[in-house]
Formats: structure tokens, sequence, C-alpha cells
């Protein structure tokens, strides 16, 4: 995983095996993860679109195009493979509000 991942391979890991990646689903089936990272913080990630709210996916994946994914979107990978998710069913509402709280963090 080293060599295809680079330095985003280790902390993935830990991630994983601190057990710290949730899949959030809604009764309409949208589904989101959630990676509480190492600095404590809360990061959204969508599988499906490739994507992490973390500043090191916006500026290593996007900007500099330096890596092809942050450790949360790995941490994402390697949890549904090894089905090490935890599991938090919502209402479309709860979703709703944990897509918004993510947009006034970004503005």
């Amino acid at each position: 995983l080293k060599f295809i991942f680079g330095p985003s391979a280790v902390p993935a890991l830990d991630l994983v095996d601190q057990r710290s990646v949730t899949r959030v689903r809604s009764p309409s089936g949208r589904t989101l993860y959630q990676v509480l990272g190492s600095s404590g913080k809360l990061y959204t990630c969508y599988s499906s679109c490739h994507f992490c709210t973390c500043p090191a996916f916006g500026f290593s994946v996007l900007q500099k195009n330096e890596s092809l994914l942050c450790k949360h979107i790995l941490a994402v990978y390697l949890s549904q493979a090894m089905g090490a998710c935890q599991e938090l069913a919502v209402t479309e509402e709860q979703l709703t509000n944990i897509l918004l709280a993510e947009e006034e963090d970004e503005g």
C-alpha cells in the first residue's frame, strides 16, 4: 500500500485501526462518510465522487496534483474493503444538517 499510496498509507491504516470511519446513510439511500482525523476534527468524505473536505485534499490533490487522495479517503476505501466502517442511520433532515454544517465551515 505504501508503494502505491505513498505517505498516506500508514496514517490511513491508523485511522482504520482506530475505527475512525463512519458511514452515514439516510432512508433515501444517500451515503457519505465521516472520518475523525488525527487532529480530532471530523471530515466529510464522498467515495462516490472521490472528495474529502480536509485541507490536505484541497491542497495536495486538487491544487498541486501531487497525490491521488488524502489519508481520509484512503481510510474510507480501506474500511469499506475490510468491513470496518461504523454505521450511522440518520434522517434526511439530519443528513441535510451535516451537509450544511460542512458548507458553513468552508464559507
